[in-house]
């Protein structure tokens, strides 16, 4: 038993589950918003198991093909996949059964949740990859994340409306420009092995600008989802507020890089709990 909680554990610390809570809120905010309100306990077990599998399909793919990468990094030689903790083998099969689980919830769901599943899993597992070739990983990464209300709205009314667009869209620039703030940790060990980010590219300066770009549009893509979407006052609560929290991210990072995981991991943990509540509470009272 003590081996199988390690083992457990040290799967946990692959994919970071605890992370989940930048993509669950916003699959929720779209089930919200597409249900007018509760959308049942069925889609709220199936949403959390499609969120989770395609979060850990995702991170056991990324983890899986940076072993070298993360080796080299003395920031990532801890890490589970590097260490010896957890072998390819088993890395593949984790890989393997998230992605089969996220399949056959999407077709417990509707059809089109099924059959857009595919190219969904495809977009997870190409992140992993871009960085190789092109800077523009980190929009990957938003895309990735920005799926999450795509699949939300499509899971209660098998559509894809265009508030569930400008949400998306949102949710992708956010992603985005905290991944920015997050790489600058990495600008030296990047270009020395020669891989392409933003920050190793174009330095610290221009990565802070295009990031602070990135947030702004953010909170400009939630401002025009709540107006497309028809949403009240604790909704536009929701998107400027996160304007004022996404300029306190980047004064943290800007005044010291030590605070780039506070930054990276609390503040953007607390954005999209914090929307979450106030749609609900749009919802109620409207």
């Amino acid at each position: 038993m003590q081996k199988i909680l390690q083992k457990l554990k040290d799967f946990n610390e692959l994919v970071m589950f605890e992370h989940s809570i930048f993509s669950l809120p916003f699959i929720f905010i779209a089930m919200v918003v597409a249900a007018d309100g509760w959308f049942g306990w069925k889609l709220l077990l199936f949403g959390a198991l499609a969120a989770v599998s395609a979060r850990n399909f995702a991170m056991g793919v990324n983890r899986y093909a940076d072993r070298d990468i993360d080796a080299a990094n003395p920031r990532t030689a801890n890490r589970p996949n590097v260490d010896g903790r957890i072998d390819a083998k088993s890395m593949l099969f984790f890989i393997g059964a998230n992605a089969l689980a996220f399949v056959v919830v999407a077709y417990l769901i509707n059809s089109l949740a099924f059959w857009l599943s595919f190219p969904i899993l495809g977009v997870l597992a190409s992140y992993s990859y871009f960085k190789r070739f092109s800077s523009l990983a980190h929009v990957i990464l938003g895309v990735s994340l920005g799926l999450a209300p795509i699949a939300g709205v499509i899971a209660v009314s098998a559509s894809i409306p265009l508030w569930s667009v400008l949400l998306a869209l949102g949710v992708i620039f956010w992603v985005a420009g905290f991944d920015l703030l997050y790489s600058l940790q990495d600008i030296e060990f990047d270009r020395e092995k020669g891989l392409h980010s933003i920050p190793s590219h174009y330095g610290a300066e221009a990565t802070l600008f295009i990031s602070a770009l990135f947030h702004s549009l953010a909170v400009l893509f939630w401002l025009l989802f709540v107006w497309a979407a028809g949403l009240g006052f604790f909704a536009f609560v929701a998107a400027a507020g996160s304007g004022f929290v996404l300029y306190y991210e980047q004064l943290l990072v800007r005044k010291d890089f030590t605070k780039i995981d506070r930054a990276f991991f609390t503040v953007n943990g607390y954005l999209g709990i914090a929307f979450f509540v106030l749609i609900i509470l749009d919802r109620i009272v409207s």
